[in-house]
């Protein structure tokens, strides 16, 4: 932990604001995450879900005090999400905080009422809500979208690192190899004159599966790796990095959490942000805002991180210039 991020999490536990403890009520909150274990939707989880309930309790809700939170994770058994949103639903919190548009959709059609505040994918395009400006029913939340030209400047920013790369391969599920990322990942790929590789992973996205199409990749000739943004590959974020290094695989990852766990580079948006705004969304609606009256919040800050010791172990220069442009390098 940073010293910075204790000093913060010792002074919000001090002087929390009482607004949120005057009325004697404890809140019910719903944690829910396709696929990340259950330790990691915590105070003392993983990063963005630390930023998540600091902020929470820096606007005054404080676990075991005023605020009651149960957590719930799909194991990434997509054949169980129905049973757990319904598991959710059934037990009748005052908010849902739920990761990813695929249980975000699930979620829309099992319950009217309880609001819910969402973190995924634009859920304008997916058909979630028709407004980010005022979505309307019973869902808010965030949109992780940072726009499709992301893809390209990831492959740009491998192609920096790995200048020879002609054949790079694409790690995300058949679902994400049908979306709008791909076509715009491919795009780029021609402009690049870069092959663009699979194959795409089968659900349930668990050990076993990655090893057999990261595997398939390097049959294929990969020189280079894109990771896709979706939930699973960052509950996996160990073993992906794992199987790539034993590859020898140069890849770009969606998010922080990859690079901290020795991956080469990583360019995304800033998780913990947004988590911190989902608390503010929640502390809204517990308030007495109707979810349908929050905007979605859409992302403003994005990180570059490099590893330089996962580039000297692969035998990579990083350019100065990439390097100076990097928001953290891991020395």
């Amino acid at each position: 932990m940073r010293r910075r991020d204790f000093i913060a999490g010792f002074l919000v536990a001090s002087i929390a604001p009482a607004s949120a403890q005057q009325s004697g009520r404890v809140y019910r909150l719903a944690v829910v995450h396709p696929s990340q274990p259950l330790s990691d939707l915590s105070e003392t989880g993983s990063e963005p879900y630390r930023a998540f309930f600091e902020r929470l309790r820096a606007l005054g809700y404080v676990e075991g005090r005023n605020l009651a939170v149960a957590r719930y994770s799909g194991e990434g058994r997509t054949e169980q999400f129905a049973e757990l949103v319904g598991d959710v639903v059934r037990s009748h919190p005052d908010v849902i905080m739920v990761s990813t548009s695929r249980l975000t959709r699930d979620f829309k059609a099992a319950t009217a009422t309880i609001p819910v505040v969402a973190i995924g994918a634009d859920p304008v395009a997916l058909g979630i809500v028709p407004s980010l400006a005022r979505p309307g029913g019973n869902i808010t939340g965030s949109s992780v979208t940072a726009g499709v030209e992301i893809w390209g400047k990831r492959l740009e920013l491998l192609r920096a690192i790995v200048p020879t790369a002609s054949r790079v391969a694409y790690l995300a599920s058949n679902r994400a190899w049908e979306g709008a990322d791909v076509a715009a990942l491919r795009e780029a790929a021609q402009r690049f004159k870069i092959d663009l590789l699979g194959p795409p992973l089968n659900p349930p996205l668990q050990e076993s599966e990655y090893r057999r199409v990261i595997d398939a990749m390097v049959r294929a000739g990969a020189d280079g790796l894109v990771i896709g943004d979706q939930a699973e590959n960052s509950t996996n974020a160990g073993i992906i990095v794992e199987l790539a290094a034993k590859a020898r695989l140069p890849a770009i990852y969606p998010n922080p959490i990859f690079a901290h766990r020795d991956g080469l580079i990583a360019y995304g948006v800033e998780y913990s942000e947004i988590f911190r705004h989902a608390a503010e969304q929640i502390d809204e609606i517990l308030k007495g805002t109707k979810p349908g009256d929050i905007p979605f919040y859409q992302p403003t800050k994005f990180e570059l991180v490099i590893n330089l010791k996962t580039a000297q172990a692969l035998g990579l220069a990083v350019p100065a210039t990439l390097l100076a442009f990097a928001d953290e390098v891991i020395e």
